[in-house]
């Protein structure tokens, strides 16, 4: 690890602990490149790991944060252990997603152990079942897709304007407008499954619907949660997405704990509306004499610039 993101750790560790703190947490992952043979130029797979928390949708008072984990592999402890004993509501993405926006999580259970023994709590993420329709429809036209589209896009109407109002409105309005639409969706797919053959590509996609929906449904009652975590995550995974596509790739695992580092830091900062190249010149100024109890007093949403 760099001078400078060892220097800066101890901040970035800051920005975690807050985003830990959270009562709601938005998680993701995607893959980045390792270098295992410096002579070779072979490399594997190793994952960033995005966790956000973000409160300005139903105007908490918490600064937005987002912080990032480095792992050689995607083991399923990986999870549990950048989240330990957290009891909040973690937003993740759905199992077996298959857009490429969205495959963090394909198949992976690895979250399955943050959600046991009555630890945290999982809001499923309705983007990722109105894509499985959407990607039916696109293939062969089917009815009942279109009708599962036009549905769900009726909730995001509602969340439009539920954004940014106070919590206590979130919840009248989702009540009045989103509810009865909600329902609405799970009986109607209920009723679809008899029209179909059960090996169809559509009653997949219908039972897998089916089975998100339980774990969507707290949001309607709860002012903190969103419908899906596609705005926060996909805003914190698309620089590493970039990176990759630039052909960017860790070289080494110490490589990667830096580049988790300087991810936490500079998102952080964009997210709080400061310019990260000029917050980050003036950190490394005062960090090395700054007292560690006192590292708050350096975090972006603190900096004013001169």
């Amino acid at each position: 690890m760099g001078r400078s993101t060892a220097l800066l750790e101890p901040l970035a560790d800051h920005i975690g602990k807050l985003v830990r703190a959270g009562p709601a947490v938005f998680a993701d992952d995607t893959p980045v490149k390792m270098q295992t043979g410096a002579k070779t130029g072979k490399a594997h797979t190793a994952r960033l790991w995005s966790h956000v928390r973000d409160e300005r949708p139903w105007s908490g008072q918490a600064p937005p944060c987002a912080w990032y984990q480095f792992s050689v592999d995607r083991k399923g402890e990986r999870p549990s252990a950048h989240l330990p004993g957290y009891r909040g509501i973690v937003h993740a993405p759905s199992a077996d997603c298959s857009a490429i926006a969205c495959r963090a999580m394909d198949g992976f259970t690895g979250l399955n152990g943050l959600f046991d023994h009555g630890l945290a709590a999982e809001q499923a993420c309705m983007v990722h079942v109105d894509r499985k329709f959407a990607d039916v429809f696109e293939r062969d036209g089917s009815v009942i897709a279109r009708g599962a589209i036009e549905r769900i896009a009726r909730l995001y109407a509602v969340e439009r304007d539920a954004r940014y109002k106070c919590p206590d409105e979130r919840v009248a309005l989702r009540q009045a407008k989103a509810k009865s639409v909600f329902d609405e969706l799970e009986d109607w797919l209920k009723l679809q499954m008899p029209k179909i053959s059960g090996k169809a590509k559509l009653a997949y996609v219908i039972r897998y619907a089916l089975g998100r929906i339980p774990k969507a449904r707290q949001y309607l009652d709860n002012r903190l949660l969103e419908l899906d975590n596609n705005i926060f995550c996909d805003r914190s995974i698309r620089p590493l997405t970039l990176g990759r596509k630039n052909d960017l790739f860790m070289g080494s695992e110490g490589g990667g704990k830096a580049a988790a580092i300087a991810y936490t830091l500079i998102e952080t900062a964009r997210m709080n509306g400061v310019n990260p190249e000029a917050w980050h010149t003036w950190v490394p100024e005062r960090i090395a004499d700054h007292k560690i109890n006192r590292i708050g007093e350096l975090a972006p949403w603190k900096w004013t610039p001169k």
